[in-house]
């Protein structure tokens, strides 16, 4: 298995091993290196330790060009007005065109509602946030997949 994922079909890495971590989780929730995509995608499915509750891998984006930590923005749910944003994301698809449906990922407990580095946050307090947004992969140049977490709860 390459560090690009398992198979190329679209010819960009980044869309491929999106779309991959997408199929996993899809199949974890159908079915109710040490650090890496690839690991992260084994432990999420169980083949480690089955059975442990696992439905998410983490993800950071980051932006061709300048390379920097792609950073989204969303308005919370039950929250009308409350703008935050994230540089941690949950895949929720990749189309054909490789276009990406990605949810923020947040720690609730965290009252800075515009974080400022992703290197302090701890991924064990992650939640899913209900904030999804469509993301051009084209415009990634790099994905960074962190330890698989239980985001869902």
């Amino acid at each position: 298995m390459g560090g690009c994922g398992k198979d190329f079909h679209t010819g960009n890495c980044v869309c491929d091993i999106l779309r991959e971590i997408a199929d996993a989780q899809n199949d974890v929730l159908d079915i109710c290196c040490d650090t890496s995509c690839e690991q992260s995608i084994s432990d999420l499915l169980g083949e480690t330790d089955p059975g442990n509750g696992l439905d998410t891998v983490p993800v950071i984006l980051y932006c061709k060009g300048d390379c920097k930590p792609f950073k989204g923005f969303g308005a919370l749910p039950n929250d009308v007005g409350c703008v935050v944003g994230s540089f941690f994301f949950r895949v929720k698809s990749v189309d054909d065109d490789c276009c990406a449906i990605l949810e923020l990922l947040r720690d609730p407990s965290d009252a800075d509602l515009n974080p400022k580095d992703p290197v302090d946050q701890k991924t064990d307090d992650l939640r899913a946030t209900g904030i999804c947004m469509t993301v051009d992969l084209s415009c990634i140049c790099h994905v960074t997949c962190l330890p698989a977490i239980d985001a869902l709860r």
